[in-house]
């Protein structure tokens, strides 16, 4: 196999973890097609019961948010939500194909952008609760397009250059250069494991973070989190990988218990929206205070969504000395510049990231101290100087993180 059957094959067979006889959607971008078809083929290699690819066009989408009339930003189709009600309680697994052009919606109202995003998480609430406690097995991944791989390489002679030098970083990334993939993410699998049973073994009260960019600030964890990386189960004991690439340990911070600086270390593509530059200032767990250098607006529209999106949801722990760091590249691309970088998230936390989350109700989940949202935003953090303190409830102090790194 050459490498694009080797990614799709791994996407297929370890990042969803292919059921025999199990729905498979796809979401992917018209640009990928070539690529999202060869997926499909792995699939049905796989045992797949059938495969429905949902197209999205991005320009499409900016020429609707341009031209179309202001009333149907609030509204979503429910022939698109019974399509998702009705999939995910067929147990279906869902893989989406990221690969957006960073900056196509920087002329966009913000705004319109918000409404619409607001109302798709609305509507598909029951969705997206079953993949976010894992009740159905998801994975996101990306493949280059034109546009994206021109804003990551520019300065190759042609498109063509560009696309295929950003195709060899994501085979890197993703590991499918090794002579067998499959095992190499095994392996790597084993290193996460051991980060995620000592980070658990741990159970620290609190996080402090400090680094020269800027960063001080303390992030308490609830009471009875739980780590998670290196892979995750579904509810039928369905083992997949969410993100390929992933180097995170996760983990659940409490929404009342962050408190300090948090400084951006990349920046932040968010509905095809460059944010760079930008800090937040916590106190009690909700943003007092904020700014971006670029892309101001479109963070405030973010923040605005609700009270839960000044919050955070999920704290990251990545390695500085890792592939997708090493390779100094800027993806502008949360799937691959998360994983490059220590990072957290404003909005939404997991449920599994708390002991019996998945069978608490929203009113035993608030007690707790779980962040509610209708955003998952990840916005990265990590730097070469990152120092991380785990806090003992006793009041111990145990490196977790020295120069950027893993202290194991």
């Amino acid at each position: 196999m050459n490498n694009k059957e080797k990614y799709a094959d791994l996407l297929v067979r370890t990042g969803i973890n292919l059921k025999n006889n199990q729905l498979l959607v796809i979401n992917s971008p018209v640009e990928c097609a070539d690529f999202t078809r060869l997926v499909t083929e792995k699939a049905y290699e796989a045992g797949a019961k059938e495969v429905f690819i949902r197209w999205n066009d991005e320009k499409s989408d900016r020429i609707r948010f341009n031209m179309g009339p202001d009333e149907i930003f609030d509204n979503v189709n429910s022939w698109d939500l019974d399509f998702l009600n009705s999939t995910v309680n067929q147990d279906a697994a869902y893989l989406r194909i990221s690969a957006s052009d960073p900056e196509l919606m920087k002329d966009v109202d913000p705004k319109r952008m918000a409404r619409q995003s607001k109302a798709i998480t609305l509507g598909s609430e029951y969705y997206r609760s079953r993949l976010m406690s894992n009740q159905n097995v998801w994975c996101v991944a990306s493949i280059p397009t034109e546009s994206w791989a021109k804003k990551v390489f520019p300065n190759e002679k042609n498109s063509i250059d560009s696309v295929n030098k950003l195709w060899d970083a994501i085979f890197k990334a993703v590991r499918v250069d090794t002579p067998d993939p499959v095992q190499a993410w095994k392996e790597h699998q084993d290193i996460l494991s051991k980060r995620k049973k000592f980070l658990n073994d741990s159970n620290f009260k609190s996080l402090n973070y400090k680094n020269s960019l800027g960063t001080n600030v303390t992030v308490e964890l609830v009471e009875n989190h739980i780590w998670f990386g290196g892979g995750e189960e579904s509810s039928t004991g369905q083992h997949f990988i969410a993100n390929m690439p992933t180097e995170e340990i996760f983990s659940m911070p409490k929404k009342d218990g962050i408190n300090g600086k948090i400084v951006s270390s990349l920046p932040l593509n968010y509905h095809g929206n460059l944010i760079r530059d930008f800090y937040f200032v916590f106190k009690d767990g909700l943003i007092v205070e904020f700014d971006a250098k670029e892309g101001r607006d479109v963070l405030e529209e973010l923040l605005q969504t609700d009270e839960g999106a000044k919050r955070l949801g999920e704290v990251a722990l990545v390695p500085y000395d890792s592939p997708i760091s090493n390779s100094k590249t800027i993806f502008y691309n949360t799937l691959f510049d998360e994983n490059a970088s220590c990072h957290f998230a404003l909005g939404r936390a997991y449920p599994i990231n708390i002991k019996n989350g998945e069978n608490m109700n929203k009113e035993e989940m608030n007690k707790a101290g779980v962040n509610d949202s209708l955003v998952h935003v990840d916005f990265m953090v990590g730097s070469s100087d990152l120092e991380i303190t785990g806090i003992k409830d006793d009041g111990t102090e145990i490196p977790v993180f020295v120069n950027g790194n893993f202290v194991l």
